[in-house]
């Protein structure tokens, strides 16, 4: 029998130092810490989903280029000059691709990140 699944729990990020990657998440992002494991496991809820980053994932290579987590925001603009103002600096700078803005940046260990807007659906 083939499972069926529900949902994605949550997406984990492997980190170097947990200090230095709250303090960008927390502090920079403003995103709020939730759960937390010996601080080696942190989770931040976001809408309906979890991002969690770890420093104890076994083989996980912090800033390996694969996956990307996309953080919607209604604030686009404000966004991209706040995350400038903390010298994040963007891979590719935002652009219009027609469905929604779209900009890709990286978080102290190389992970990627992607501040997203979705265009609003005429109707």
């Amino acid at each position: 029998m083939q499972p069926t699944f529900s949902g994605i729990p949550f997406f984990v990020y492997p980190v170097r130092d947990m200090a230095r990657a709250k303090a960008f998440y927390g502090g920079v992002l403003g995103l709020t810490a939730g759960q937390s494991w010996e601080d080696k496991w942190v989770e931040y809820e976001v809408g309906t989903a979890t991002l969690t980053l770890s420093s104890v994932m076994a083989g996980a290579q912090p800033g390996a280029k694969a996956g990307a987590v996309a953080l919607e925001t209604e604030q686009f603009d404000e966004a991209v000059a706040h995350l400038k103002t903390h010298g994040v600096k963007f891979l590719l700078e935002p652009i219009d691709t027609g469905v929604c803005w779209f900009a890709r940046f990286e978080d102290p260990d190389g992970n990627h990140l992607v501040l997203h807007k979705k265009h609003l659906s005429p109707g």
